[in-house]
């Protein structure tokens, strides 16, 4: 048998976030997009800033999920620019994603928030991060989100 493979911390990110813009209800469910302010991130490896401009785009579905595709960029302190485009889910008893929905806060043990980022830099000293696979964790609170992020090895 294979060995599974196992998760190295990376960085943890804090996204600054503006309230979400309601596109309405469609045939997938309801769409948001949320804007991306700015923010910083920090790791062993890797140290910066969120550049403001991007979005987290999200359907709130029936089921009471909310798919989540965010897009936007982190500079390294080394001035390096890398793209990041994140997928996840975020689910969790009705009455904690109706506060979430609302931009109250919740307990974060209480809400399933898992994504899975893709890299891309052109900058040789960050190669690693496009040539790896990540896992990240994330806790939204109302005015940003915490994400943790794990290389898988």
């Amino acid at each position: 048998m294979v060995q599974a493979p196992a998760l190295e911390f990376a960085f943890a990110a804090r996204v600054e976030v503006a309230p979400p813009i309601e596109l309405g209800e469609t045939p997938r469910g309801r769409r948001r997009m949320v804007p991306i302010l700015g923010g910083s991130f920090a790791g062993p490896r890797l140290k910066g800033e969120i550049v403001a401009g991007g979005a987290d785009w999200q359907i709130l579905r029936a089921d009471g999920a909310t798919e989540l595709t965010a897009r936007y960029v982190m500079r390294a302190e080394d001035g390096a620019l890398i793209a990041v485009a994140n997928r996840g889910l975020r689910r969790g008893p009705p009455e904690i994603m109706a506060k979430l929905s609302r931009g109250e806060p919740v307990d974060p043990a209480l809400v399933y928030f898992r994504a899975t980022p893709r890299f891309e830099t052109a900058s040789p000293a960050h190669r690693w991060l496009n040539d790896h696979l990540f896992l990240c964790t994330g806790e939204r609170r109302p005015d940003e989100v915490r994400l943790d992020f794990f290389r898988v090895v």
